[in-house]
C-alpha cells in the first residue's frame, strides 16, 4: 500500500460535535467546499492573470475586488492574503524590524509571533500579564520604559493579542496601543481568534497591522489568513522589488516584496473568499455564542472542584478549564486514566478536548447551536454524576 492509499475519510464534523480549541472557527462552509472542488489545482486562480501578474490585481475569479473588501471588513485602507497569520508576523517583523532592535511582545504571544522576532535577529522582551491573565496598558508603560532604559533604543514594534490562544481572553487592546503609539511604537494586532470571529474595527482600535487566520476563523481552507494595514505603513510593508539581475539585466514588475510576489494560489484564496459573505454575517451572531459558551462553563462549574481560568463570564467561545480537583481525581482511579472523559465524550458524539486531559484543558465552542450547547452542558454534568463527583 502507498501513502496516498491509507488516507482515511476525515468525518469530524460531520458525526460529532467539535470544540477543538483550534478548529472551531475554521469549519469550511458549502460554499468554500464546493470551491475546494474546483479549484483545488495548485495555480487554478491563475487562468486569467495578467499584467502586472499579481493575486491581488486578478479580477477572475474577483480576487482583486475579494482584497478590497477585506480592509472594508477591518476598517484598514489595505490588505493582503498570506499563507496564515504567521506569515503576516513575518512579513511586518521582515519590514520593520533590524537586527538586534528590542521587539514587545505578550506573555500570551504565539510562538510564531517569537518566531518572526528571531529571524529578524532581534530581541523579544515580553508584557507580563496580571493575576486575571490579561494584559494591561499599566503594564505596557513600565515594560516600555524598562526596555529603554536597558537597550538604550525604542521597541521597533509591538504584539499585542485581541484574544489570546492559551486563555482566550480579550485584552485591552485599543489601550494598549494608545501606550505604544505614545512612544511612537507601532502595533501589530493579533486577530487570530477575532477576525472572522467577531466584528473587529481596525481604525477604532488604533492598529497598525492587523493579521488573522483564515483556517483558524474564517471558515478557510489553510494555510490561509490576512495582513491588513494603513496608508501610513502600507508602502513599507508592502515594498515593491528593486533588484535587477546583473547579468540579465532582469526586473520584477510590482512584485511585493514581503509577500514573495504572490501569496495564496488555488484553493486556499478561493475557499476563503466563497466563505467571506458567510463570515460577514456571523460576526454580527458573536454574543450568541458566547452566551452558548457560558451556558457550557456553567454547568462545567456545577461540579465540585471544576474552575474556569479564563476570564468568566466568558467573552470569548475559547475557555481554559481547570479539572485537577474533580475529573483528574477519578483519572486516578478509573481504568482508562485520563481518558476516560473524552472517551466518555466521544460516547456521547463529542470531541475535540485533547486525548487524555483531566487537569487543565481547553475546548472552543463558536459554531454551536443553543441546542448543542445544552447538550454538551448535560453530557459533562452527565459524565461527572456517573463517576460520582456531582
Amino acid at each position: 500500500m502507498n501513502c496516498g492509499e491509507g488516507i482515511d475519510t476525515r468525518q469530524i464534523d460531520e458525526l460529532f460535535i467539535n470544540l477543538d480549541p483550534i478548529q472551531a472557527g475554521g469549519r469550511l462552509t458549502t460554499d468554500a467546499m464546493k470551491a475546494v472542488l474546483a479549484y483545488g489545482d495548485g495555480y487554478s486562480v491563475c487562468d486569467h492573470c495578467t499584467k502586472p501578474f499579481r493575486l491581488d490585481h486578478i479580477s477572475k475569479p474577483p480576487l482583486a475586488e475579494f482584497h478590497k473588501d477585506l480592509a472594508t471588513f477591518l476598517n484598514m485602507d489595505t490588505a493582503r492574503l498570506v499563507p496564515g497569520a504567521r506569515r503576516g508576523f513575518q512579513a511586518v517583523a521582515d519590514a520593520l524590524v533590524k537586527p538586534d532592535d528590542p521587539v514587545l511582545l505578550t506573555a500570551y504571544s504565539h510562538y510564531t509571533e517569537f518566531l518572526s522576532v528571531e529571524q529578524a535577529r532581534a530581541q523579544p522582551f515580553e508584557i507580563p500579564a496580571n493575576d486575571s491573565h490579561i494584559i494591561t496598558p499599566d503594564a505596557a508603560a513600565s515594560r516600555i520604559e524598562e526596555v529603554i532604559k536597558k537597550t538604550g533604543k525604542t521597541p521597533a514594534l509591538m504584539f499585542v493579542e485581541q484574544v489570546d490562544y492559551q486563555y482566550g481572553n480579550q485584552h485591552p487592546v485599543k489601550d494598549l496601543i494608545k501606550v505604544a503609539h505614545q512612544y511612537d511604537i507601532p502595533v501589530l494586532c493579533n486577530g487570530a481568534y477575532t477576525i472572522g470571529i467577531m466584528e473587529v474595527d481596525g481604525k477604532e482600535l488604533g492598529a497598525d497591522f492587523l493579521v488573522g487566520s483564515g483556517h483558524k476563523s474564517m471558515a478557510a481552507p489553510a494555510p490561509s489568513g490576512v495582513l491588513a494595514t494603513t496608508n501610513e505603513w502600507a508602502e513599507t510593508v508592502l515594498r515593491t522589488t528593486g533588484v535587477k539581475g546583473d547579468l540579465t539585466g532582469r526586473t520584477f514588475g510590482v512584485k511585493e516584496v514581503e509577500m514573495m510576489g504572490c501569496t495564496l494560489m488555488g484553493v486556499t484564496s478561493v475557499g476563503m473568499m466563497a466563505s467571506f459573505p458567510h463570515v460577514k454575517k456571523r460576526v454580527k451572531e458573536f454574543d450568541a455564542q458566547v452566551r452558548y459558551g457560558n451556558m457550557i462553563v456553567d454547568a462545567l462549574l456545577t461540579i465540585d472542584g471544576t474552575q474556569v481560568q479564563s476570564e468568566y463570564p466568558r467573552r470569548h467561545t475559547l475557555t481554559r478549564m481547570n479539572t485537577t480537583d474533580s475529573f483528574d481525581n477519578v483519572a486516578k482511579k478509573h481504568k482508562k486514566k485520563g481518558f476516560f472523559l473524552t472517551s466518555a465524550l466521544r460516547e456521547r458524539g463529542i470531541t475535540g478536548i485533547l486525548a487524555g486531559s483531566t487537569r487543565v484543558w481547553k475546548f472552543n465552542s463558536y459554531g454551536i447551536t443553543e441546542e448543542q450547547a445544552s447538550y454538551v452542558a448535560d453530557a459533562f454534568v452527565e459524565i461527572a454524576k456517573a463517576e460520582g463527583i456531582a
